[in-house]
């Protein structure tokens, strides 16, 4: 009756999507030279131009006069910049929307580079000991996968959508059944039988999406179409469970370009992704408040991510909304064992800057915990709690969580536990 095509596949090589670029770049061990961290906005301007050399050359330049001249760090600064440009003028993807690139000449001539159809919102360099990853997780959670339906009573495209891009698509097409011209009996008939090709073929929609979900692993899924035929149709036939994953409907043609409906459908996880944030960082509280499953604040969203507790991490969108005790936060470093991550680009730190603790926590979720990492972009939500939180899979005793204790150290169950009476 009907047959489903995948289509052809249109996305870039899997090793360029900003998830795999996040497992290199977390393998990186700290160098003992500096590690260049490059986000570029690659849209262009309304001349067909992107504006970022400028920039590149006067931030990599100034960083490189910080360090003594003809010294080691300040060369493999140079080395970097020369290669940045030299990639930049030869291996830029015309559709690319976002870049970023990690270098360090004089580390064993680390490069590593992603273009993805998402973009930075804006141009940043930094210089660590070790490549600099929080704008790129920032950039996987604005652009998670989503799955969208678009269907009619006789076709349907079933598009998953990630970082910005289409990476995965199906066709159903179904043969187009003729209008009847009889009265009576036989429309009766006619009817009866359109009836049941519609629900047939919307069964078969169905099946695909679940398939599709379930195989992609995907959380969350736009319906669109005609809000007055085939939307109930689909939403009648789905499982509860399917259901539930469904964000909205849209009212769209089955004729809507690609492109019109990934910036639809976009807005539209957009606008659910915000009502989420609200709700859960409203649980957040609700857990903290009563000493539930839930921690706030950086000292003890650290601890428990170095213990393997987080189930899903909450954490501002903007680094600069990042704020703690500097003390607090060394004595959870030092408690964990955690020195190599103080230094920066080969020079001891005498501070902590929010960049590096937001880059910190982040590396946790993803190497510690194996966190789900939800970046809040209203920073109200989470100010009165430094901007971080984290929900729990469980809660440890200071027993367990701290085995061995060191004199003169704090342990690791003192760091885990609140210090509301302090």
């Amino acid at each position: 009756m009907s047959t489903v095509n995948p289509a052809e596949d249109k996305s870039r090589n899997d090793s360029s999507t900003p998830e795999k670029l996040m497992e290199r770049l977390l393998k990186f061990e700290p160098a003992d030279f500096p590690v260049l961290s490059l986000y570029l906005d690659a849209r262009v301007d309304e001349h067909g131009h992107r504006n970022f050399s400028a920039f590149i050359r006067k931030q990599v330049t100034e960083r490189a006069k910080t360090y003594p001249a003809q010294s080691r760090e300040r060369q493999s600064v140079e080395s970097d910049l020369s290669r940045i440009l030299s990639y930049l003028d030869d291996n830029i993807d015309l559709t690319a929307q976002g870049i970023a690139i990690f270098a360090c000449a004089a580390g064993n001539d680390f490069f590593d580079a992603g273009q993805f159809d998402a973009p930075f919102e804006q141009n940043q360099l930094f210089v660590f000991d070790r490549p600099q990853v929080y704008p790129l997780a920032h950039l996987v959670d604005q652009y998670r996968k989503y799955a969208v339906v678009l269907a009619d009573t006789n076709r349907a495209q079933i598009f998953v959508f990630a970082s910005g891009r289409e990476v995965d698509r199906a066709e159903l097409q179904n043969v187009k059944t003729k209008r009847s011209q009889a009265g009576g009996w036989s429309q009766s008939r006619y009817e009866r039988h359109l009836e049941n090709y519609h629900q047939q073929h919307v069964k078969e929609v169905v099946e695909v999406l679940n398939r599709t979900v379930q195989d992609e692993g995907i959380e969350s899924v736009i319906i669109a179409g005609d809000e007055g035929t085939i939307i109930p149709l689909l939403r009648a036939e789905m499982s509860k469970e399917l259901n539930d994953k469904v964000v909205d409907a849209i009212s769209l043609g089955i004729d809507t370009p690609e492109h019109e409906l990934l910036d639809e459908s976009l807005k539209v996880f957009r606008q659910y992704d915000s009502l989420s944030d609200i709700e859960k960082v409203g649980k957040l509280f609700s857990e903290y408040r009563r000493d539930g499953l839930a921690v706030a604040g950086v000292p003890e969203t650290l601890a428990a991510l170095s213990n393997g507790q987080v189930e899903e991490l909450l954490i501002a969108a903007s680094a600069a909304s990042i704020t703690f005790d500097e003390a607090e936060v060394r004595k959870v470093l030092e408690a964990y064992e955690t020195e190599a991550t103080i230094g920066s680009g080969g020079e001891p730190s005498t501070t902590l800057d929010h960049n590096l603790v937001a880059d910190e926590i982040v590396r946790r979720a993803q190497q510690l915990s194996s966190a789900r990492v939800t970046f809040i972009e209203d920073a109200t939500l989470l100010e009165q709690v430094g901007g971080v939180g984290a929900l729990l899979r469980y809660r440890i005793t200071p027993e367990s969580a701290a085995p061995i204790e060191q004199p003169g150290v704090t342990s690791k169950s003192e760091a885990l536990i609140e210090q509301r009476g302090a």
